[in-house]
């Protein structure tokens, strides 16, 4: 298909056939063109072991596909049915306390459970074979959102052998995880179990290393349904939703490659403009992982942004808004969960495009404006987004953060990549978030926030990148320990002394601290001491009074930044604007509150402006804006909460 995508998760089995006729007459008024089928349905489907019922499922697609809605057709592997459950009760989960969950929910399942990986293969299969050659089946959807993790003895035996593999004896595996400590050293396979609760701090490298077997399980779960749905359907499209979350146990950079579309479900955590900020950074996350291909935002909330304490409705145009931004950083549509509020279950009060109270609602009106102005930018999927500054990111070192051994408990990874990312967001700079081993050639500044575990092939690859003329912004706690989570010796941040010019030998974790230039950090500071650095600024006051806080280095034909504390928002601004011009980066003429994507191809600039303001804005621009059609000649007057999409050769 040529255009973007407009849609979202259609679930017909909680409905009457006389909604189904409704549903599709309302998709063609509000020009939906794509709907995730199936997804929760493998109790409708396959009510009793090897019973299929696929006759309403037959209906629906004949339905969508004579309206031109296109199918994304999900196997329903995310929730397993009662029967099954019952009857291999070892299938089901068990956390990291030994107990064993019981069926009531969705993802109650063990993804190492062969009798699981059995029944997920037969509902694939049968799908498979009844729907390939379908008119309106256009993507196949597997699973939902892997990750779920799993302690039973299916689990264990499993981790023994990915464990096996990884290292291929014990001395290995011993010396990797440094069991002479606290007298954990092995003696035989069968020994070693999966990290469950335990009496008091558990191995660092064995919880990594259980976190890296469920991302590979989970991928070889994931890609056996693949292959069976490529074995009937070679020509379609296959992927998985991806989602993100401290909880989840995939390293989706790695697993990408597998997946023929990207796809994420991103639900913002904060109702403020830190809604605006997440969804920037989650739409840059999943366009760096699709590595230049062509990516989907295959779920969002369309009403409610729930910040896990309430759901807060969002305000007209936040949807279009938070839509448009996907699309800016490279999504080939918008999708949402889901299409019809449900009337009971668990998420019958999650936000939907039809609403519990109707179609005659603001929301739908919404909802029938945003896909009316969709495929008046549809030209843009084409066009490359322009990105000066790359923020590495890394699932390990998010792992290997959350660990409960480290100096302080308010070191969070997340946060600090985070952090970086609003600063460059609110500049209006293009930013990727590639993996530290990536080509960092083309950008012009790296920034390496708290990155704990660094690999020698990474260290190395900075230090080449700064060595050859690039400029890097390396913050606190980074080049700590290596891959195997152990600590680099000869001071810290061991992996990047040579290419910062420091030496760090003791922490600081604080609350707060004082710049001498007026600036305030937080979390944490440092004893840094000086080895061919510059220093930036000081801290004043308290035990590291006169001491250096941000420090910058020459490192071959490169320049390399070193901040020892975690800035508050003004300051850490004001020090990338300085690094980011240092770098030879054009910041933009912004107003506050406006959001701004560039994307580039053969001479033509396609420029989204957001205004999350409360007041109007003028902003620099000129071209075509197709959104309104209007011709704008040097200035664009952008209203509250209003956006354009300007055109420029």
């Amino acid at each position: 298909m040529t255009g973007l995508y407009y849609g979202g998760d259609y679930n017909p089995e909680q409905w009457p056939p006389q909604v189904w006729k409704e549903d599709v007459a309302l998709m063609r008024e509000a020009g939906v063109n794509l709907v995730t089928v199936g997804v929760f349905a493998w109790s409708s489907l396959e009510p009793e072991r090897g019973r299929y019922e696929f006759g309403w499922l037959d209906q629906v697609m004949d339905l969508l596909g004579s309206a031109g809605v296109q199918v994304d057709l999900a196997t329903p592997t995310a929730s397993p049915p009662p029967w099954f459950s019952l009857r291999h009760p070892d299938a089901l989960p068990v956390n990291a306390d030994g107990v064993r969950l019981t069926h009531g929910s969705r993802d109650t399942y063990c993804a190492c459970a062969p009798a699981y990986r059995e029944a997920a293969a037969g509902i694939a299969r049968a799908l498979g074979e009844r729907y390939a050659g379908h008119p309106a089946l256009a993507m196949w959807h597997v699973h939902n959102e892997y990750g779920t993790v799993c302690h039973c003895d299916h689990a264990a035996a499993s981790f023994r052998r990915w464990l096996r593999d990884r290292y291929g004896d014990l001395d290995r595996l011993n010396a990797t995880w440094t069991t002479a400590f606290w007298s954990q050293g092995y003696g035989s396979w069968e020994e070693i179990r999966p990290p469950r609760a335990t009496q008091y701090l558990v191995n660092p490298t064995h919880a990594l290393d259980f976190r890296r077997f469920w991302s590979d399980e989970l991928l070889a779960a994931y890609s056996e349904q693949k292959a069976i749905l490529r074995s009937f359907t070679p020509e379609l499209p296959i992927t998985t939703n991806f989602v993100f979350g401290a909880w989840v146990p995939v390293d989706h950079a790695r697993w990408a490659p597998e997946v023929d579309v990207v796809a994420i479900d991103h639900y913002p955590g904060d109702a403020g403009i830190g809604a605006e900020q997440q969804t920037a950074f989650g739409a840059d996350l999943a366009r760096s992982w699709a590595g230049g291909r062509s990516w989907l935002l295959m779920e969002q909330a369309a009403g409610s942004v729930n910040d896990g304490r309430r759901l807060t409705t969002k305000a007209p145009g936040r949807m279009t808004r938070h839509s448009l931004a996907h699309v800016a950083r490279g999504s080939k549509g918008a999708l949402f969960f889901q299409w019809r509020a449900s009337r009971g279950g668990a998420e019958m009060f999650h936000s939907a495009l039809v609403p519990h109270a109707g179609s005659s609602t603001r929301r739908f009106r919404e909802v029938v404006e945003l896909g009316a102005a969709l495929p008046r930018i549809a030209e843009v999927e084409a066009s490359a987004v322009q990105a000066d500054v790359a923020i590495l990111w890394d699932a390990e070192s998010w792992w290997a953060m959350q660990a409960t051994h480290l100096p302080s408990s308010e070191l969070d990874y997340l946060a600090a990549v985070q952090a970086a990312h609003r600063q460059v967001w609110a500049a209006g700079v293009g930013a990727d978030l590639p993996a530290p081993t990536a080509d960092l050639s083309p950008y012009r500044l790296v920034v390496v926030p708290s990155l704990y575990l660094v690999s020698a092939e990474a260290a190395a690859a900075i230090a080449r990148y700064v060595e050859g003329g690039g400029h890097v912004l390396v913050t606190y706690f980074s080049g700590i320990v290596n891959e195997d989570a152990q600590v680099w010796l000869g001071g810290y941040p061991g992996a990047f002394t040579d290419v910062l010019g420091i030496r760090v030998e003791e922490f600081h974790p604080v609350a707060e601290v004082e710049l001498a230039s007026g600036g305030r950090g937080t979390v944490w500071s440092e004893d840094v001491q000086l080895a061919g650095a510059e220093v930036i600024d000081r801290y004043a006051g308290g035990v590291l009074d006169g001491s250096p806080a941000i420090t910058r280095h020459q490192y071959g034909d490169g320049v390399a930044w070193y901040v020892s504390t975690q800035l508050a928002d003004e300051a850490y601004r004001a020090l990338l604007d300085q690094a980011m011009r240092g770098a030879g980066i054009e910041l933009p003429v912004l107003p506050a509150g406006v959001e701004l994507v560039r994307r580039h191809a053969d001479g033509t600039t396609w420029t989204f402006l957001l205004n999350h303001g409360d007041a109007a804005a003028v902003v620099p621009v000129e071209g075509l804006d197709l959104l309104s059609g209007a011709e704008v000649n040097g200035s664009l007057v952008l209203p509250a909460g209003g956006q354009a999409v300007v055109r420029s050769e």
